[in-house]
């Protein structure tokens, strides 16, 4: 089990990134929590195992079509009781 909190800058609000990483994240069996930043970014907290986790932040290198991710900065933190994957507004 690992637990990472990634923030994504780039032009990842009003592009359906949120939707696209909890999509990817439920299909990977990936808990956590997506929400987005004052400023234009989007955090995510992921947990689960290695192998998940480390391909959903593949896939939100990328993010959906109309996303422009230009950095990640990942820190793995300390994992919480966390059951699903959720959306924060």
């Amino acid at each position: 089990m690992i637990c990472i909190r990634v923030r994504v800058s780039g032009r990842v609000q009003g592009v359906g990134y949120r939707r696209f990483v909890t999509i990817h994240a439920k299909e990977l069996e990936v808990a956590g929590r997506v929400q987005n930043l004052p400023g234009g970014g989007v955090e995510a907290l992921l947990q689960g195992e290695r192998k998940n986790v480390g391909e959903l932040l593949n896939q939100m290198k990328t993010g959906p079509a109309q996303a422009l991710v230009s950095g990640m900065d990942i820190s793995e933190v300390e994992c919480q009781k966390i059951d699903d994957f959720k959306v924060v507004y």
